[in-house]
């Protein structure tokens, strides 16, 4: 292998490609990067077996080849070249790299001993406006929360129908669900679970992509491949397997019917949580107290330790009164993935779900429990 490409250019794609790299004590492949020059593209490919990234970068190729080499400690390195055009060569697996005045020499291993990355050929794939699509996910990937016993609810759930997707995430004490519109409508319907990991590793990757991404599928894996601008071919690749099971049937703990609606300024509200919050004791809890008479609610929050915190908030208040506990971190999350300037609060009773929506836009739902009454 010998090629010449530019500093930026690979530095950019290092950057990326070592995001799934890490010290992997059983496996020591897994800490390198797999360099594969062919056509007129330079590939670079990673892996932690869960999630895989492939990066094209367009260069000049001399001679076709592989070689891999460790990836952090090439990147480190690269990084501090001058901002010039490099020429690597391999040669009996070692990397050679020639930048200006610098001439070095990287230990690489055999190609053949790296994990093979699943190619997707003659599958079914769709395609969704990629920003849309990451700003969509980014509203929900932190919900999920690792479980051994329920592996299903550890991911991100993901359903095509129509001109519809639905992502949704859950830790089973709050819920959110995000609705897209789809440009080009799907054929049939498509559901799958998507690892937490993977879907944080495509919004990192791609949410400042504009275009389309293609979404494709096998019964065990998905890959999401974003395209070059300059050219028709890939320029990353995102794979990932997927978690096996059912998702639980979220519809139904959505409540229906409520006691009480409140409106609230988004930013207010927000601020006089994270105020009461410094107050609420070892369960995080904030009580909310919702009075009809004055159109106010009190947020109220306790600890042995500190003291009390009371705040009074003014609203638009339908329904009942009614008086509720929550987990202050679990509204925080919610409202911070809310950009209205108002929120909607419906409280059903005083141990069954909530939710929380942004006033003008229907696509976004956040389902919260409250903490039941001692």
């Amino acid at each position: 292998m010998k090629i010449e490409v530019l500093k930026e250019n690979l530095k950019t794609g290092l950057n990326i490609v070592e995001r799934v790299v890490g010290k992997n004590l059983s496996l020591p492949i897994l800490d390198n990067v797999l360099m594969d020059a062919e056509d007129n593209f330079l590939s670079l490919s990673s892996t932690d077996l869960e999630t895989a990234i492939k990066l094209w970068i367009l260069t000049k190729i001399v001679k076709k080849g592989k070689t891999v080499v460790p990836a952090r400690f090439l990147s480190s390195f690269i990084s501090l070249l001058p901002n010039e055009k490099i020429i690597l060569e391999e040669k009996k697996q070692n990397l050679y790299i020639e930048c200006k005045n610098y001439k070095n020499q990287i230990q690489g291993y055999n190609p053949e001993e790296f994990p093979i990355i699943p190619e997707f050929k003659n599958l079914d794939y769709l395609e969704i406006n990629n920003k849309k699509f990451c700003q969509g996910l980014a509203q929900i990937v932190d919900i999920a929360s690792p479980s051994q016993t329920r592996p299903e609810i550890s991911g991100i759930y993901l359903f095509f129908s129509k001109d519809v997707v639905k992502m949704v995430a859950t830790d089973s004490f709050r819920l959110a669900e995000k609705t897209l519109t789809l440009e080009n409508p799907v054929k049939k319907e498509y559901s799958f679970i998507i690892p937490q990991k993977p879907a944080r590793e495509i919004i990192n990757i791609l949410e400042e992509k504009e275009g389309l991404l293609k979404i494709y599928f096998s019964p065990s894996q998905i890959l999401f491949d974003f395209p070059m601008k300059e050219v028709s071919h890939s320029q990353v690749q995102i794979t990932s397997r997927l978690i096996e099971g059912e998702y639980p049937p979220y519809h139904e703990i959505i409540p229906s019917k409520f006691k009480t609606r409140v409106t609230l300024k988004r930013d207010e509200f927000l601020n006089q949580i994270k105020t009461a919050s410094l107050f609420s004791g070892k369960i995080n809890e904030i009580k909310f107290t919702v009075n009809l008479q004055n159109k106010e609610i009190e947020i109220f929050a306790q600890s042995p330790d500190i003291g009390e915190s009371r705040s009074i908030l003014s609203g638009k208040i339908e329904g009942e009164a009614i008086e509720a506990s929550f987990n202050y971190k679990f509204l925080i999350d919610g409202l911070n993935n809310i950009k209205s300037s108002e929120v909607c609060f419906d409280l059903s009773k005083e141990e069954g779900p909530c939710i929380l929506r942004p006033v003008g836009d229907t696509s976004y739902i956040y389902v919260v429990m409250p903490i039941k009454s001692s």
